[in-house]
């Protein structure tokens, strides 16, 4: 029997590259407090001078949660076995080479990526030589095997999009809880790998169409691009520090309106201009962020597991209010409105 199997890519050898930067990033991130966590803890402590307060002891936001396990985020393909004679008697649909290629040595620990090109191959060669004549000229339990390779391709076609994606070590690692916050001066990352997100999700919608060429070198460009940084993991961390600290910022607030006599110009004496600049350009930037995550998601053609639709909703999220960007955007909101208190009743 031959088993289809699928050859390793070079895309794997990213792997060892990407666990040292994680470690690098653990290394660092033990040593410094960042310059996220340095600007908002220098506006903190601004604004308990002007109030007259003791600044206060900044507490440790929470991190976010581990990505779902492969068991949990990936759909399982079984593996397709024909014996050679049966794959010769199909010869004129030409998929010997392709099933060639599978089986070699070292198949089974192809990228992910690359088991979709080749599944997305494999589909388009089966289901190209069913609309041809070649069926009528085959035996009828030749016809009958090929009918049935085409309809179990076509319909495991969207899983191995999904799993070509989710199963990849750099979207896996733009996750990683091995993370930093996302520094002030690196907003611009999400315009190096948005075009990333974009590919992944034209390559999604256009797995069906035969006019749209999938590309080995474009792809793994792309994925490589995700590899650079953690960026998921930067974004929502330094979400989760900005609510965090304004939090802390908004209970000096409160404390100053309910002692009823400190007043000061908060328009001028706490350097709110400079961290409003970087909180404007993160809740603008993680938000275009997440919407490519979850406009990549909605194009797929299964459902999300379970564990990949609760980490959705719980980190992902736009609109769910325990999701870090909504939860950052109500804290702003409560933040301006306690600012705005304190600058009427000082008025």
């Amino acid at each position: 029997m031959a088993i289809w199997n699928f050859p390793i890519s070079g895309a794997e050898g990213r792997r060892a590259g990407w666990w040292g930067t994680l470690l690098l990033v653990l290394l660092l991130s033990g040593c410094s407090d960042g310059p996220a966590e340095t600007l908002l803890v220098d506006y903190q402590r601004r604004l308990a001078d002007a109030l007259a307060l003791a600044p206060p002891s900044p507490g440790r936001p929470i991190n976010i949660a581990a990505f779902p396990e492969p068991e949990a985020r990936l759909f399982p393909l079984g593996e397709t076995r024909e014996g050679m004679l049966a794959v010769f008697a199909l010869r004129d649909c030409h998929i010997a080479n392709l099933i060639a290629a599978r089986n070699n040595q070292l198949g089974r620990v192809a990228a992910p990526s690359q088991r979709w090109l080749y599944e997305l191959a494999l589909w388009r060669r089966l289901s190209g030589c069913w609309n041809t004549e070649v069926p009528q000229r085959l035996g009828e339990a030749d016809r009958t095997r090929l009918a049935r390779l085409t309809r179990t391709k076509t319909e495991q076609l969207p899983r191995a999009s999904w799993n070509a994606v989710f199963d990849s070590s750099e979207w896996v690692g733009s996750f990683s809880r091995a993370s930093a916050p996302l520094a002030p001066d690196a907003l611009s990352a999400v315009e190096s790998q948005l075009p990333a997100l974009h590919y992944l999700h034209e390559a999604v919608l256009h797995q069906f169409d035969r006019r749209w060429p999938p590309d080995s070198a474009t792809l793994e460009g792309h994925l490589e691009t995700l590899q650079t940084r953690p960026l998921t993991a930067e974004l929502l961390r330094a979400l989760l520090l900005a609510e965090r600290r304004l939090e802390e910022a908004s209970a000096l607030l409160e404390t100053a309106l309910a002692d009823g006599t400190r007043c000061t110009d908060l328009t001028t004496a706490t350097g709110h201009d400079r961290l409003t600049r970087w909180l404007d350009g993160l809740q603008l930037q993680s938000r275009r962020w997440l919407l490519g995550l979850d406009r990549l998601i909605e194009a797929q053609l299964v459902d999300p597991p379970p564990a990949v639709a609760a980490y959705r909703q719980r980190w992902l999220s736009v609109e769910a209010d325990q999701a870090p960007w909504p939860a950052l955007v109500a804290a702003r909101e409560r933040h301006r409105g306690l600012r705005l208190a304190m600058i009427r009743h000082c008025g």
